[in-house]
């Protein structure tokens, strides 16, 4: 006599084991979730993304945009910024210095570095004056910082910017005013 109820029913492999694509899906969507989550950051600050998950009023949110629509169009029509400042190009004498450079088989050799620069600075801000008395004082405090550079130093852009913001400082320290606003480099050579 067969028992209907000890029968034995074939069970699938499939049914056996439990499914493993599960944890892979669960994963995906954090990883998804977390990288829409770092670009939202990243594109608006985190200030904003917090203010957004907090629950900062609308009216808030509103008064925001409008500062930000204001500012952005400020800063699309220059002659707003330039109207109160008065900046004056003032072309320095044409440098030639020595700087050393090092071979690849770390041989030490002297190399010459040709700069043409211009230094522009506001005339409204006090000590605007002491830019014009001391230009000498400022080609010799950027010739004795241009002596102490590798060619290495000036490789790539971050060391054009590099070189650019160190002259600037220097610049800002000769004259004891912040009335010079940028370096601009014409040319800058390296035999």
């Amino acid at each position: 006599m067969s028992n209907k109820n000890s029968e034995v029913m074939p069970v699938n492999a499939s049914e056996k084991k439990p499914s493993r694509k599960w944890p892979f899906l669960v994963l995906a969507v954090i990883l998804s979730l977390t990288a829409m989550a770092g670009g939202l950051v990243l594109s608006m600050g985190p200030d904003k993304v917090l203010s957004m998950i907090v629950g900062s009023g609308e009216e808030e949110t509103g008064e925001e945009s409008e500062v930000e629509s204001k500012h952005a169009e400020t800063e699309m029509e220059p002659e707003h910024e330039t109207a109160d400042a008065t900046l004056v190009v003032s072309p320095l004498k044409e440098m030639i210095v020595n700087i050393v450079s090092i071979t690849e088989t770390g041989r030490k050799s002297s190399r010459f570095l040709k700069l043409n620069l211009a230094l522009v600075y506001d005339e409204k801000i006090e000590g605007a004056s002491h830019v014009a008395e001391r230009e000498v004082y400022i080609r010799d405090a950027f010739q004795h910082y241009l002596r102490q550079l590798t060619e290495r130093d000036l490789s790539g852009s971050i060391g054009v910017v590099r070189l650019k913001s160190e002259l600037l400082r220097r610049a800002r320290a000769v004259t004891e005013s912040d009335a010079p606003q940028e370096v601009l480099i014409a040319d800058i050579i390296v035999q």
